[in-house]
């Protein structure tokens, strides 16, 4: 009877742990609704249109860093005039500005006025022209402080005479002040309307100084001036004075009906994606899946937040990078999970079962996020616009999932697991039957992975072949990004068939690469021309009458193509390094360089399908390409882990031996890398199937990755290891930094006492 009661207490406890958690988890779903529709939307997502502009100086001179960042400040100041919320303008490279401008429906005027040079000039109170900024040296303007101390603006003057005539003259004046102005306009500026708001953004004039007497020397500025209001005054003066002009090199317009259509589509495929890992979590792991499931709606509701307090732009990458990164997230937990379930099969008990699974995972995890990271830091470094927003989600999913998946989750496994109503249900608590746990052996354990290396070495070889033939003969179908040009999308109810499309090109004099049916209602032309501003209007404008369409423009220039694929061989280069070094450290070069060719295997299966199925190649697909390396390093570095486990404290007499625990080894982790690759997969396949047509070949590119990535972790990289390293087998095996002195102390025999 005693015993029932206790059981019904443990009962009771675990219901009420699993209702607050249930509370928790409704809180988050109320709260995420406000986080979602707070969160800055790119332009792919709320249409409007982004432009990457190339400073150039007009004299010729080479372009400075002060001269990018003034003249970066100069755009601010002129979005904040077209009463544009939330731009996402940023320095790229040593000479090139990207605006994005979110929302934005008259992209023309936003054009003209993000182009124009900034001008600025001296005028007297009625608001007649004085000077121009040709009187002043380039970047002239300094931080100063007037005689009494305060802060103050100090102008270096290059034409001293005319400062000196025109000084003199307006200090003869009944009103003797000069308006410094940027950017005016007869008509629409006038001190007598802006008096009040000089000095201000909602204004462009900069400043009202008196003059008393003529200067021909360097002047200063003061009035009653705040340190912070110096400093801008001195950059946009130096802005207005700068020789420079906006050369733009691409340009991309997005309608706000494609935006509204691609979030839709990408928000449902997200959420059918996570439902459907939940549901294989519990269906594996039963109560255990549960709270694994928690996780990742905590998971996604922190990755969003964190997203949002960064005042990051969302974009389509980036939501996919969030549900991938769901993907990813999820092999923590089943990578516990999986060692918590051979510790029960070995007949541990419970408590201690989930404390050595832990323990036992824990660096594994570890490895593979940090491996990861290091793929996601290249991103960010060397990556542009949408890449640099996916490689932020990606580093935010690997911080999260530390927190969430392997600290939260963790920690809530161990309360129930300590009320002890589990302790004889493990198939209630972590999906371990009775069959399942008499079972000791699994249907791989059979398999030689090693001794059949040789078939598995000839398919690799043969797939290989096939992929580099396409690639010689075919090459790649490569992008605008690629390719220089401009891709027009148009998303129209009429009937269009492709020799329409042929004939408006022929009507607009562009020269037609090719075009396709993207969906029931859109349809993408890809022409050669680098389209001028004025021809991006023109077109829209043609597209508009005759079908009554709404248009996606992007346009890139030869220099943005040369730039991508330099990035795209740096940002290879430099990830495969990293990776090198860090497997190298933790491990040794030997597992460095398998895991380095298994890597490279996957990126070429990657590039000769594209090649094979004729899938067009664009700048997301090298992000996805390193997200593949940074995800299939996971599987490989699991695998490696397992190895050096089974390795440690032993002796390997000869190659048998050896073969023998990597066989072990693979078999051991193979279930784990199935369930993994599955939970991975599904979102993905739901982003291919419901998901927007924008982001389609990155996911399909993920979708090979993932295949290709799993097969080379189980069939490749461990048998080349084993290649390498059986020459070694017999010799001692040095220890590692990191790792305890595993040597037995030897006892010492003293006759008469111990011997």
């Amino acid at each position: 009877m005693k015993k029932i009661e206790d059981n019904n207490k443990k009962g009771f406890s675990v219901l009420k742990k699993l209702l607050i958690s249930v509370i928790v988890l409704i809180a988050i779903g109320f709260l995420s609704v406000p986080l979602f529709n707070n969160i800055n939307f790119g332009l792919d997502l709320k249409g409007g249109f982004e432009i990457l502009y190339q400073v150039k100086s007009v004299d010729g001179k080479k372009v400075t860093t002060s001269m990018v960042n003034n003249t970066y400040k100069t755009l601010i100041k002129r979005i904040d005039g077209l009463g544009i919320s939330e731009p996402e303008v940023t320095i790229e490279g040593d000479d090139k500005i990207r605006v994005g401008l979110a929302g934005v429906t008259d992209s023309k005027t936003a054009r003209n006025t993000l182009a124009k040079v900034a001008s600025l000039s001296f005028r007297d109170v009625n608001d007649n022209l004085l000077m121009t900024s040709d009187v002043l040296k380039s970047g002239g303007a300094k931080v100063s402080t007037d005689s009494k101390g305060r802060p103050a603006v100090s102008l270096s003057i290059a034409d001293k005479d005319t400062f000196y005539n025109v000084t003199k003259k307006v200090s003869k004046m009944s009103d003797n002040r000069i308006v410094i102005w940027l950017d005016f306009e007869d008509g629409t500026n006038s001190l007598s309307k802006e008096a009040s708001l000089c000095g201000t953004n909602q204004s462009n004039c900069l400043s009202v100084a008196t003059v008393s007497q003529a200067f021909s020397s360097d002047v200063i500025i003061q009035g009653n001036f705040e340190q912070e209001q110096v400093e801008q005054l001195v950059d946009l003066i130096n802005s207005g004075s700068l020789p420079t002009k906006l050369e733009e090199i691409s340009s991309k317009t997005v309608s706000a009906t494609f935006g509204a259509n691609s979030l839709q589509k990408t928000f449902i495929a997200g959420v059918i994606g996570i439902a459907l890992i939940i549901a294989v979590l519990i269906y594996c792991y039963h109560f255990s899946g549960i709270v694994a499931s928690i996780g990742v709606v905590i998971y996604t509701f922190l990755t969003f937040l964190i997203f949002w307090l960064f005042g990051g732009v969302l974009t389509l990458p980036g939501l996919a990078a969030v549900v991938i990164g769901i993907g990813m997230a999820v092999d923590a937990n089943v990578l516990t999970l999986s060692r918590v379930r051979d510790e029960l099969k070995r007949g541990t008990k419970l408590k201690m079962a989930y404390k050595l699974g832990n323990k036992n995972a824990f660096m594994s995890i570890l490895d593979s996020n940090i491996t990861t990271m290091l793929v996601a830091i290249v991103l960010f470094i060397f990556g542009e616009s949408s890449v640099k927003g996916f490689a932020t989600m990606l580093i935010i999913s690997i911080v999260v999932t530390m927190i969430v998946m392997v600290g939260l989750i963790r920690w809530l496994l161990t309360r129930f697991v300590n009320t002890g109503y589990f302790d004889n249900k493990p198939n209630l608590f972590i999906g371990l039957s009775k069959r399942k746990l008499e079972k000791k052996e699994s249907i791989f354990d059979k398999f030689n992975f090693i001794n059949n290396r040789k078939y598995t070495y000839l398919f690799t070889a043969i797939i290989v072949v096939v992929c580099a033939i396409s690639l010689a003969v075919s090459g790649l179908k490569l992008g605008v990004e690629f390719k220089g040009g401009t891709s027009i999308t148009i998303d129209s109810k009429s009937n269009i068939t492709t020799n329409d499309l042929k004939k408006d090109v022929k009507n607009l004099k562009y020269d037609y690469v090719t075009s396709e049916k993207l969906s029931s209602t859109s349809y993408q032309i890809k022409i050669s021309d680098t389209l001028a501003k004025n021809e991006v209007t023109d077109t829209e404008n043609y597209f508009n009458k005759k079908y009554n369409a709404q248009t996606n423009i992007g346009v890139i220039s030869n220099r943005v193509k040369k730039e991508l694929v330099n990035n795209a061989v740096v940002s290879v280069i430099l990830a495969s390094i990293g990776i090198i070094i860090y497997v190298s450290l933790r491990f040794s070069f030997s597992y460095a360089i398998s895991a380095i060719i298994a890597l490279l295997h996957d990126s070429f299966i990657i590039i000769g399908l594209f090649s094979l199925l004729r899938l067009e190649v664009t700048s997301i697909f090298i992000a996805a390409i390193l997200s593949i390396i940074g995800y299939s390093i996971n599987d490989t570095i699991v695998t490696f882990d397992r190895i050096r486990e089974n390795l440690r404290g032993k002796k390997l007499k000869n190659k048998d031996a050896y073969a023998a625990i990597l066989n072990t080894s693979l078999s051991q982790t193979l279930n784990r890398s199935i369930l993994t690759t599955l939970t991975t997969i599904i979102p993905v396949i739901s982003l291919i199937v419901l998901g927007s047509h924008e982001i389609f070949n990155f996911n399909i590119a993920l979708l090979f990755g993932l295949v290709a990535g799993t097969y080379s972790s189980i069939f490749i990289a461990t048998q080349i290891l084993y290649d390498i390293e059986k020459k070694n087998i017999g010799k001692p095996r040095k220890k590692k930094w990191y790792e305890e002195d595993t040597k037995t102390v030897e006892e010492l025999k003293v006759k008469g006492i111990n011997s």
